[in-house]
């Protein structure tokens, strides 16, 4: 992953961080050079990947967080704040993906998934654009999915419209923030085969899913990774308001 772009002296906030992509992505920033801050609600989780950044000779600060809460978010970018001074790059990776049918789903399912996939990347984006503005420079990455064009499979209503809501709540962040200097993108990563719901999805789906990939075979989190870094770089300078697909050309099917 060395060489997508050199972060040396930022600071990047990452949700999610403590396992799966979220770790990846806190990881290759790391690598980078960044002071990365995890955020997540499993306290023990976060530490964990902030361990393997220091050994690894990395920064990384674990701060527990709940990204559906406004309070819990202020008191994130508070705390970043005043250890740094700035933030320069937010990564909007925090999500739950609940399974129901529309007439089985409770109304706490579709709150609970909304708040945190939709909601709780309203919030973070907002309080970081708060203190990038002044400094006209900055990079907001939104997690997505596949089901953001696609719309959500069976038993993922909730998740399919948080997710479309963040694309078109993309767009009018990179309207309203590019005169700022600040960059908001996606990035839709399609099923990744070494995190535990890709695990789970593919035992459930057996070879169905592999059918609708061009490439014939899972990504893997290294690959929404190098997206990531990309669109944080200053090789991404020009690109806001877009998608970046990491799926193997499955978004097309």
């Amino acid at each position: 992953m060395r060489g997508m772009g050199d972060f040396a002296g930022k600071v990047v906030v990452v949700t999610g961080a403590g396992k799966g992509i979220g770790r990846g992505i806190a990881r290759g920033f790391a690598d980078q050079g960044a002071a990365v801050i995890l955020c997540g609600r499993t306290r023990s989780a976060i530490d964990q990947v902030a361990a393997e950044i220091a050994e690894a000779g990395g920064q990384a600060l674990a701060v527990p967080a709940d990204v559906s809460s406004a309070s819990s978010v202020t008191t994130l970018v508070d705390t970043v704040m005043k250890r740094h001074g700035h933030l320069d790059v937010l990564v909007n990776n925090a999500g739950i993906y609940l399974t129901a049918p529309v007439v089985e789903m409770t109304e706490a399912d579709w709150d609970l998934t909304i708040a945190i996939d939709l909601k709780g990347v309203f919030l973070c984006s907002q309080a970081a654009a708060r203190q990038m503005a002044p400094q006209r420079w900055g990079r907001i990455i939104n997690i997505t999915s596949i089901a953001q064009v696609r719309g959500g499979t069976p038993g993922h209503a909730h998740y399919g419209a948080a997710k479309a809501g963040v694309g078109a709540l993309t767009k009018t962040l990179a309207k309203e923030l590019g005169p700022f200097g600040i960059t908001v993108n996606c990035v839709a990563p399609g099923l990744i085969g070494d995190t535990e719901m890709g695990q789970d999805s593919r035992t459930q789906m057996g070879d169905a899913y592999l059918a609708t990939i061009p490439l014939g075979y899972l990504g893997a989190v290294r690959d929404v990774v190098e997206a990531v870094l990309f669109l944080a770089s200053e090789r991404a300078r020009y690109i806001t308001g877009e998608t970046l697909h990491v799926n193997g050309g499955s978004h097309m099917a």
